[in-house]
């Protein structure tokens, strides 16, 4: 019986499964945060990286994005946390091309990565929105009227993605006959 063999049982599967977990997770987190950048920061401009920072007791909004000053600023914060992301990617893609290329040759369908890559951005928002939303208060998902409600739905949409991620990968099979092409 081979490693890719689905009737390999369920513990085979399971280990199987796992060397996804690690380049999935690392890859949702970078598209999870591109998805934040883009989406948040750039399309909708909601906020970026430092906007929520500014003391409104004390009249300082040197990181508003209503100032050409903020905005360079905030500017400079958004492209070092897109970088971030972009190297969260690169790694997360490194990994997995050492799970894919090595001695086993295993193939799975794409519901155990897609699954870890769910995990992943889920992993991120949650992470994200804890920290910067409501520890250190940099930023919120859309500042204003119910910023907190945005926040939790932030939180919330996490949450659903880990969950979510986590019942599709268990569902990964692998395909079978494929380490018979492990010599070719």
């Amino acid at each position: 019986m081979t490693r890719g063999d689905p009737e390999a049982g369920p513990a085979a599967h399971e280990q199987s499964t796992r060397s996804l977990a690690l380049p999935g997770v690392v890859l949702g987190v970078g598209l999870g945060g591109f998805v934040d950048g883009i989406l948040l920061h750039q399309l909708l401009q909601w906020h970026h990286m430092l906007t929520g920072t500014d003391d409104d007791r004390l009249g300082v909004d040197y990181y508003s994005a209503d100032t050409v000053h903020g905005l360079q600023i905030n500017t400079v914060w958004d492209g070092l946390f897109h970088t971030f992301t972009w190297l969260a990617v690169l790694i997360g893609l490194a990994l997995l091309y050492s799970r894919v290329t090595d001695a086993r040759r295993r193939l799975w369908t794409s519901r155990a990565l897609w699954g870890w890559v769910l995990v992943g951005w889920g992993m991120f928002n949650l992470v994200e929105g804890v920290i910067d939303h409501h520890i250190l208060r940099i930023h919120h998902v859309r500042s204003g009227d119910h910023q907190l409600l945005w926040d939790l739905g932030f939180l919330v949409l996490g949450a659903l993605l880990v969950v979510g991620g986590w019942l599709l990968q268990r569902t990964a099979r692998p395909v079978p006959g494929v380490d018979s092409l492990a010599g070719q």
